[in-house]
């Protein structure tokens, strides 16, 4: 489907099946600027919270796209930013439940948890998934690159007192960086973490996607499988989801024409993310997804020219 100005996709999802994106913010307005970030560094770091898209227009484009049918596992809450700085979240929630059964999701960095009025509009939400990076000071200055009124022992406390609230169900990300947080010292103070909020279950990533940043690097299979079995032993009876993509065990769910299209583009010049979303008319997250796995299959390469990253054809 061609993106709509605040819904995209279906997007095929590892974790969600096929999931609807709500997408409440402009590009890159976030509380954090997270070195990993598929969508590039973030150009409007702030803790503002108001009405940065119509809570009206999401819902009207959101009941067009549903009248058409077709699997949707979830309505996600996700996208170019911080979806709670969207002041008016908790109402677009409410609103979504009236008009379908279907189950909605929040994809969350967590941080503004600790606002009692942010928590309480995430309550009718049927998931909630924060992030948790870090489990030192220094380690989410470094991951994450927090607001400066940021601290980890602030989101942590939000985070931990919205799961004492919620009656629905609340998953763990954790995004593991190459060098940064990967280490046993590290993970330790991660799991202290976790188990202080208590989610139903941890879902441990890597950088798989283009990140933001360079020099920030996956873990290899092997690792990432050694730093689950390190938290599996740490967290007892919370399980651990090691996502491990690499060939032959990824979700791939792919429309070749798509594909086709992000090749013959760059066969002719090179292009960043905006330019390829631009002319694909379709949302920046959506692309990224085919880029990923464009560059997992070596059909393309990337570069920097600066900060800025290019996608190239792959001769």
């Amino acid at each position: 489907m061609k993106n709509k100005s605040h819904i995209f996709g279906p997007v095929p999802s590892r974790r969600l099946g096929f999931s609807l994106g709500v997408d409440v913010v402009p590009f890159k307005t976030c509380s954090l600027d997270c070195v990993y970030c598929q969508l590039g560094p973030t150009t409007e770091k702030t803790l503002q919270r108001k009405e940065y898209v119509p809570a009206g227009e999401v819902i009207s484009e959101l009941e067009e796209v549903l009248k058409r049918g077709g699997r949707i596992d979830y309505i996600t809450f996700s996208g170019s930013g911080e979806p709670t700085l969207n002041s008016r979240i908790g109402e677009m929630v409410d609103r979504i439940k009236k008009v379908t059964d279907i189950p909605v999701a929040v994809l969350t960095n967590g941080t503004l948890l600790y606002d009692k009025s942010v928590r309480g509009e995430l309550m009718n939400a049927d998931l909630v998934i924060p992030s948790l990076d870090a489990g030192t000071e220094s380690a989410f200055q470094e991951v994450n690159r927090p607001h400066p009124e940021l601290s980890l022992e602030k989101m942590l406390k939000g985070i931990v007192d919205f799961k004492k609230e919620f009656k629905g169900r609340l998953w763990l990300e954790v995004m593991l960086v190459k060098g940064i947080n990967d280490s046993e010292a590290e993970l330790d103070e991660i799991a202290r973490s976790i188990l202080m909020i208590g989610p139903e279950r941890v879902q441990l990533n890597t950088v798989v996607r283009p990140p933001a940043e360079e020099f920030a690097s996956a873990l290899s299979p092997e690792e990432m499988k050694k730093a689950a079995s390190f938290l599996r032993q740490k967290l007892g009876e919370i399980p651990v989801d090691a996502v491990v993509e690499f060939r032959g065990e990824r979700e791939r769910v792919m429309k070749e024409d798509i594909a086709s299209a992000i090749v013959t583009y760059l066969k002719r010049r090179p292009a960043t993310l905006a330019d390829l979303s631009a002319s694909l008319g379709l949302h920046r997250n959506e692309v990224v997804k085919y880029l990923t796995h464009l560059l997992e299959d070596g059909r393309i390469t990337e570069r920097y020219s600066g900060k800025e990253k290019y996608f190239v054809f792959k001769k």
